[in-house]
């Protein structure tokens, strides 16, 4: 897909904001929805989308709501770091599916980095994480919010 194109309303992420697919929540506001990535590379990937912007891409974002969405990221990252005590914390965002965008509604991965290595993501064979795992991490890093 290129970095062209239409929102698709039935994407993942827009089915997760109405409630037509689960997720782990992590942290939520009027603007902003934190959640535990079921495909993540470590422990702790969480995923950041804006709940009212149909931004495709970081290209697409309103400046506003692109705010918004950092404001959350960073109180992620920071409650992932006291929850989790990770060597470091990669922030990433990608545009388009040549870079490895799949899912086509703008979000911000969080992923705490470890002494080991990450695991590949979604569709390039990490494998999907176990639901009460993820519950788990989320409590963890809800407590440090």
């Amino acid at each position: 897909m290129s970095l062209e194109g239409n929102y698709d309303p039935d994407n993942i992420f827009a089915k997760i904001l109405r409630g037509e697919m689960p997720c782990v929540r992590v942290y939520e506001d009027e603007n902003t929805l934190g959640f535990m990535d079921v495909f993540p590379q470590s422990k702790g990937h969480m995923l950041v989308i804006h709940t009212r912007d149909t931004a495709r891409n970081f290209l697409d974002v309103n400046p506003d709501a692109l705010a918004h969405i950092m404001s959350s990221v960073q109180k992620l990252a920071r409650a992932a770091k006291t929850a989790l005590n990770p060597d470091g914390i990669i922030i990433s965002q990608y545009n388009g599916a040549p870079v490895g965008q799949s899912v086509f509604h703008l979000h911000v991965h969080i992923i705490p980095k470890y002494k080991v290595d990450l695991k590949p993501h979604a569709n390039k064979g990490g494998g999907m994480a176990d639901m009460d795992e993820l519950g788990a991490l989320a409590a963890q890093i809800m407590a440090a919010l």
